[in-house]
């Protein structure tokens, strides 16, 4: 992936409008100077171009929990044409049994449909597709939510959670420990649900969102 210095502005720039920001707000959620990404700081005293750090883009990304590929469509950049098939299971169906082992692999995609992603991923890797509206604004009904059982969970992260009644929700993940998980809503009208481990039974992370 290569992209030119007004490409690279351009999407912090149409980053921060998406997520409500401005630029420097943007900076303060990344945890860096405010004035990080202001206009006139793009251009050094010698008159060569600042080009924002690999280790600042990175934060940014993790703080707006944005992923290459989504900066790029913010940058104007074409994806990759895509070039490998990720099976794709409804929502609604991933709390039925026969569909998913206790670690929250596929147990069989033969009968999934699928979807075309611009890049391999890991063994495992899955797709499910929202319904209704109970997710809004975040999510809406057909959109794809691409999921690795076995990612690194942190707090921020959203993650698909199947409990062991067999519900299956899909949430951000705000605080974790030994006795307690709570899990935020994306839909603010609804109120955070706090669980004890033993209530699930996995959790994945959503690291890729379709729309």
């Amino acid at each position: 992936m290569q992209m030119s210095y007004h490409e690279i502005w351009n999407g912090l720039e149409q980053l921060a409008a998406a997520k409500g920001l401005s630029l420097s707000g943007l900076a303060q959620k990344a945890g860096l100077d405010p004035t990080s990404f202001n206009k006139s700081k793009r251009i050094g005293a010698d008159g060569r171009k600042r080009w924002p750090s690999t280790e600042s883009m990175n934060k940014v990304l993790k703080a707006t929990n944005t992923t290459v590929f989504e900066f790029m469509e913010y940058a104007g950049q074409p994806l990759p044409a895509p070039h490998y098939t990720i099976p794709l299971l409804g929502l609604a169906k991933a709390g039925r049994d026969g569909y998913f082992d206790s670690d929250g692999y596929p147990l069989s995609t033969a009968d999934w449909d699928g979807i075309d992603f611009p890049m391999q991923l890991a063994k495992g890797v899955y797709a499910l597709e929202v319904s209704g509206d109970s997710m809004i604004p975040v999510y809406r009904e057909g959109d794809k939510l691409v999921v690795q059982p076995d990612s690194e969970i942190r707090a921020h992260d959203r993650i698909v959670v199947k409990l062991v009644s067999g519900e299956v929700m899909v949430k951000e993940l705000k605080h974790k420990s030994a006795k307690q998980i709570t899990l935020k809503s994306l839909n603010p009208q609804n109120e955070d649900i706090v669980l004890h481990p033993t209530d699930i039974l996995w959790m994945a992370r959503v690291i890729w969102v379709s729309q």
